[in-house]
């Protein structure tokens, strides 16, 4: 029987430390080796984990099958391609890339090195996802007319406070990329790409420390002719209030709801019923802010399934692309008012 597939990670950050947990949880996987340009991250470390400062030297000296890169938005591309590069499949966090240019570049590297790319997007595990999506493939809503996207979160001062690339343009990229990426992944692995986009962006109230927008709404034309509506904002109130997908269609109206599409809210459909799921404990929590949900064990058991098992990849680099384009083509559809 092989052995424990080994895993590196470059950024200890907040999702950096929750893959790590992940790791050590999962009876397959060993975390070898943590790469971050702060030194006192060696003093929190698992005894038997190496630390390094500088990637190039981690990747040159540590033992690894696996890099996970939880680095800002703006050093996915770099630090994935230096991973593969460097003979690893290289798992990497959300948003994919900050272009669809250096998607097309990591891709590129990947084709080269006959080496993998894991692209994160692990609300694709939630229940409530997961049962709409068996409609959806087994064409039990019939056509799809109108989807309601709807991210209401809150990212205060403190979210900011400790950060040199958060709201930065060139290091975040904007909300879409760095908050709600999920959601455009959400609409897209449910309904497929989009063909038209427009949309008005505002910075209301995070003028003092961002560079991007913390407000949105869309109408996007969707390939199968549904019309979308897209609104986003980090304005809500001192908490998140809500994140959902709403589809009507010809067989059926389903509501995927509450902060972190974690319930079915809403059915009315023409076959028989769904689950009513409602999940109330599984967001990521780090302390001042709650991000999506935590599904990250599912994300390196995929990992472990199809190095050992050949399944396939949950998110493919294609894929993690094709959702970087539909946020350009958000963007490039957009007016900043």
């Amino acid at each position: 029987m092989a052995g424990k597939i080994k895993i590196a990670i470059v950024g200890y950050g907040n999702i950096g430390t929750r893959h790590a947990e992940q790791i050590a949880l999962n009876p397959d996987t060993e975390l070898t080796a943590v790469c971050d340009v702060n030194p006192a991250v060696a003093t929190k470390l698992p005894a038997g984990v190496a630390f390094y400062t500088d990637l190039s030297q981690m990747l040159a000296a540590a033992p690894a099958e696996v890099l996970c890169v939880c680095t800002p938005n703006y050093l996915h591309e770099p630090h994935t391609i230096a991973g593969l590069t460097a003979g690893l499949h290289t798992v990497v966090e959300k948003p994919m890339a900050i272009s669809v240019q250096e998607c097309n570049n990591m891709i590129a590297a990947a084709a080269q090195t006959g080496k993998t790319i894991f692209a994160v997007k692990q609300n694709r595990y939630n229940p409530p996802v997961q049962e709409v999506k068996k409609l959806m493939a087994a064409s039990e809503l019939g056509e799809i007319y109108m989807i309601q996207v709807n991210c209401f979160w809150n990212r205060g001062d403190a979210y900011y406070t400790g950060s040199d690339w958060r709201g930065k343009k060139t290091k975040d990229g904007g909300c879409l990329f760095t908050q709600f990426s999920h959601f455009v992944d959400i609409l897209y692995y449910l309904n497929g790409p989009i063909k038209d986009a427009q949309g008005w962006i505002h910075n209301f109230a995070h003028q003092h420390n961002t560079e991007v927008e913390d407000t949105g709404s869309f109408v996007l034309k969707a390939h199968n002719n549904a019309i979308i509506n897209f609104n986003f904002t980090t304005c809500s109130y001192a908490r998140n209030m809500e994140g959902s997908i709403t589809i009507f269609a010809q067989k059926g109206t389903v509501k995927i709801g509450g902060q972190y599409l974690n319930t079915i809210e809403y059915q009315q459909l023409e076959k028989s019923s769904i689950p009513n799921i409602n999940i109330s404990a599984k967001a990521n929590d780090y302390g001042l802010y709650q991000g999506s949900m935590s599904n990250h064990d599912k994300v390196i058991q995929n990992v472990v399934d199809f190095l050992r098992h050949n399944q396939p990849v949950m998110t493919s680099a294609t894929e993690g692309r094709d959702v970087v384009q539909i946020i350009e083509q958000m963007y490039g559809g957009a007016v900043r008012v």
